[in-house]
C-alpha cells in the first residue's frame, strides 16, 4: 500500500509566507507550488526547495487552481494547505503513520487559527476542522472563484495534531484580503443571481459580527476576540456592498 505523500499549495506574492511554510514540508515526497502570476520573490524562494515543483497559471478561482496542483501530484497521498499554514512536527508524524496505516481515504485536521499571534480559540475559529488530506484519485475540489470545498462523499477520519494558520499577521495584508475575498464572494453571489439592498448590507453585517463576537463567545478571547470579529463582518459588508453595486450596474445597463 502506498506511503508516499504529496504536498500541495496554491500561492501568489506570497514571499512572506511561502519560506516558513516550506521550512516545514520536509518530511513531504514532493511539494507543488502552483502560482497565479506573483509579482514578488515567491518564485525565487521556492526555487531553493529541491522537493517542490513549481509552476505558474493564469488565475481562474481557488477551486480551479487547487485542481491544477492536485493534477501535478505524483504521490499515493495528498495533503493541501496554505502558505500562511505550518505542519508541526506532531502533525507530520501523525500524517505519516496515517498513511502507512489509512482507516479512510481521506481526514480533516484540526485548524489552530493564530490571529496576529494570539490564538483564537473561541468565535467559532476553534477546533475548525478541514478536510485536508486525501489519498490521490479519491476527491477534487469543486470549482468555486472562492471558498471552494472538497468533493468527497466517503467517510472521513480526523487527524488529531492540529495544523497552524497564522491569519492576518499585519494590517496591510488583513486590508489587501478584505478587497480581495469580498471582491470575489461578491461576483459568486452575483453568479447565482443575488442582490443586496441597503437593508440586507446592514443585517448581514451586524450578524456576522453578533454570531462570531457574542453567540460564539469571541468576546473571551479579548482583543483578538474583537479583531476576528470586526474583521469578518468587514469581509461581509464590502462583500454585498460589491454585490449591490453590480446589481446597480446591470440595471443601468438594461436601460
Amino acid at each position: 500500500m502506498g506511503t508516499t505523500v504529496s504536498c500541495i499549495l496554491i500561492v501568489k506574492d506570497e514571499e512572506r509566507n511561502i519560506g516558513a511554510c516550506l521550512d516545514t514540508l520536509s518530511w513531504a515526497d514532493e511539494i507543488i507550488v502552483v502560482d497565479s502570476g506573483s509579482i514578488d520573490r515567491t518564485a525565487a524562494i521556492c526555487a531553493g526547495y529541491p522537493k517542490v515543483v513549481y509552476r505558474d497559471f493564469p488565475w481562474e478561482g481557488f477551486g480551479a487552481q487547487k485542481n491544477r496542483a492536485l493534477g501535478l501530484a505524483t504521490k499515493d497521498w495528498v495533503f493541501s494547505l496554505d502558505a500562511d499554514e505550518r505542519v508541526t512536527q506532531e502533525l507530520a508524524k501523525e500524517i505519516i503513520s496515517t498513511v502507512r496505516a489509512p482507516r479512510f481515504e481521506a481526514y480533516r485536521v484540526k485548524r489552530k487559527n493564530i490571529y496576529q499571534g494570539t490564538w483564537v480559540r473561541r468565535g467559532g475559529w476553534w477546533p475548525d476542522e478541514v478536510l485536508r488530506l486525501l489519498r490521490r484519485g479519491a476527491a477534487r475540489f469543486d470549482d468555486r472563484i472562492v471558498h471552494e470545498t472538497v468533493l468527497y462523499g466517503g467517510q472521513t477520519g480526523l487527524l488529531e495534531s492540529p495544523l497552524l494558520h497564522h491569519s492576518y499577521t499585519e494590517a496591510g495584508d488583513f486590508l489587501s484580503r478584505v478587497d480581495r475575498y469580498s471582491t470575489l464572494g461578491a461576483r459568486l453571489l452575483h453568479e447565482r443571481g443575488k442582490r443586496a439592498g441597503t437593508l440586507t448590507i446592514l443585517a448581514r453585517t451586524l450578524f456576522v459580527f453578533l454570531k462570531s463576537y457574542v453567540f460564539k463567545l469571541g468576546f473571551l478571547d479579548g482583543r483578538a476576540g474583537l479583531l476576528v470579529a470586526f474583521s469578518t463582518a468587514e469581509v461581509t459588508f464590502y462583500k454585498y456592498m460589491k454585490l449591490a453595486e453590480m446589481g446597480e450596474g446591470g440595471r443601468k445597463a438594461e436601460k
